[in-house]
C-alpha cells in the first residue's frame, strides 16, 4: 500500500502497507469537521484528483477516507446510512461528499470509508479527547447539551480497513464506526473516572445526537462482531487513550 499522508492515520495504517500493494491510501487532507478554509479545501481537492488520475491509469485502488460525523449526515434522529443522500451540516461535509463524487466520477477503482471519531495513541490536539482531557485537568471543560459521538478505536479501524481491502471490496462506501452514539457528558464522566479529578462543566446549546448505522459495515465483514461494539464500548476505547499517556499540554 502506498500512504500518502504522514499524520496520525497514516502513521497507523503504516504496518498494512506491505499487505495491500495494490492500494493507495490517502491520509491526508483537512481533517477538522469546523475546518472552513477554502484553500485548504482547494489543497486536499487537488491531492485526490491527482491520486485518482493515477489510480486510474495504473490500475491500483484508491483507499479516500471521508467522514461519518453529522458534518456529512447532518444531525437529526435517524442514523447515517450509505444508502441514503447526506445532508452536509457545513463546509467541511459538503467539501467531503464533492470529494466522495468525485473520487466515483474518476474512473479509478476505489473504496470509500467513511470513518467516525477516531481514538488513539498520537492523536492531534483538536481531537474530542485531547481537547476534553486538557479541559479536565484545568478544572472546567465545555460540554455541548445534547452532543453525541460514535467513537472507534484507531486500531479498529485500521483492522476493518485491513478485512475491507483483503475482501478486495471494491467501489463501495462503507461507515466505518461504532454504532453507537455516545453523550458527550457520559465521555467526559468516565474520563474523570480514570484521571481521578473533576471539572466543572461549562454548558452551551448546539450540541446534536448522531448516530451511525453499520449494517452494510457487519454484512462485509461479519468479523467485526467479535470487535466489541456495542453500549459499553467506548468505555475500553476511552480507557485505552488515557492508559497510553497521551501528553495532556
Amino acid at each position: 500500500m502506498e500512504i500518502v499522508g504522514r499524520g496520525f492515520l497514516a502513521r497507523h495504517l503504516q504496518p498494512l502497507a506491505h499487505r495491500h500493494p495494490d492500494a493507495v491510501a490517502l491520509a491526508a487532507g483537512v481533517s477538522s469537521t469546523y475546518a472552513t478554509s477554502a484553500a485548504e479545501f482547494a489543497r486536499e481537492a487537488a491531492l485526490v484528483r491527482a491520486a485518482a488520475e493515477r489510480c486510474r491509469a495504473t490500475g491500483r485502488r484508491l483507499l479516500f477516507f471521508s467522514t461519518a460525523s453529522a458534518a456529512l449526515y447532518g444531525p437529526g434522529s435517524g442514523a447515517g446510512r450509505e444508502d441514503r443522500p447526506p445532508v452536509p451540516a457545513n463546509a467541511y461535509g459538503v467539501h467531503k461528499l464533492a470529494l466522495e463524487e468525485l473520487v466515483r466520477a474518476s474512473g479509478a477503482d476505489y473504496l470509500v470509508a467513511r470513518l467516525s471519531h477516531l481514538v488513539g495513541p498520537g492523536q492531534p490536539a483538536h481531537h474530542l479527547l485531547p481537547t476534553l482531557m486538557r479541559g479536565i485537568r484545568a478544572g472546567r471543560v465545555r460540554v455541548l447539551k445534547g452532543a453525541e459521538r460514535d467513537l472507534i478505536a484507531v486500531a479498529d479501524a485500521v483492522r476493518t480497513i485491513d478485512l475491507l481491502l483483503a475482501r478486495g471490496t471494491s467501489r463501495e462506501t462503507v461507515n466505518v464506526a461504532s454504532g453507537t452514539a455516545v453523550p458527550v457528558e457520559a465521555i467526559v464522566g468516565h474520563l474523570e473516572s480514570l484521571l481521578g479529578t473533576t471539572a466543572e462543566r461549562e454548558y452551551e446549546h448546539g450540541g446534536s445526537g448522531h448516530r451511525v448505522c453499520i449494517e452494510k459495515l457487519r454484512t462485509l465483514l461479519p468479523e467485526t462482531q467479535e470487535f466489541g461494539f456495542g453500549a459499553d464500548y467506548y468505555r475500553g476505547v476511552v480507557e485505552s487513550f488515557v492508559h497510553s499517556g497521551f501528553p495532556v499540554t
